[in-house]
């Protein structure tokens, strides 16, 4: 298990990898922007799905209920932010430990967030509409998720 997870989540990707995430992470920039940012609406998922996930964002007003996160401006404008910063691991795929070491120190030491929220995006983000039968496609991204996580809850150990 622990050989699984070591091989899981370090950073080395061949070039075909790096190409299939590449071509995943486009195709969800043009999605978001052609069809009513379909990102944003997964986080508001996390928020509607997993209700505890709300309790670091008291200052976005009400949350009370799915109408009320989805139309929320606070709530869109993070999901842009969380949507920044997966471009960033996009763009630095081979080292996104250290790309992700201050928002790690952030999430850790100043807003104090459960590193398992880190893990619930994960697995709202995690599965991709249409690609059922491509497992290759499906694996690859969910492997940089999982760095992504990784390299986020990093400060927390």
């Amino acid at each position: 298990m622990i050989l699984l997870c070591v091989c899981y989540l370090k950073e080395s990707y061949d070039a075909a990898k790096k190409n299939i995430i590449l071509c995943i992470w486009y195709i969800f920039i043009f999605i978001l922007f052609t069809f009513c940012m379909l990102y944003i609406m997964l986080y508001c998922r996390t928020l509607v799905v997993y209700p505890w996930t709300q309790r670091y964002f008291t200052s976005f007003g009400n949350l009370y209920n799915a109408e009320a996160i989805l139309s929320n401006s606070k709530v869109a404008a993070h999901g842009v932010v969380v949507l920044h910063g997966l471009d960033r691991a996009m763009k630095n795929m081979d080292d996104i430990k250290n790309t992700y070491a201050k928002l790690s120190v952030l999430h850790s030491a100043k807003l104090h967030v459960d590193p398992d929220n880190f893990r619930v995006c994960k697995h709202t983000a995690g599965r991709l509409p249409d690609h059922r039968d491509c497992a290759d496609v499906q694996a690859a991204w969910q492997k940089l998720l999982a760095v992504v996580v990784s390299a986020l809850a990093d400060m927390y150990h």
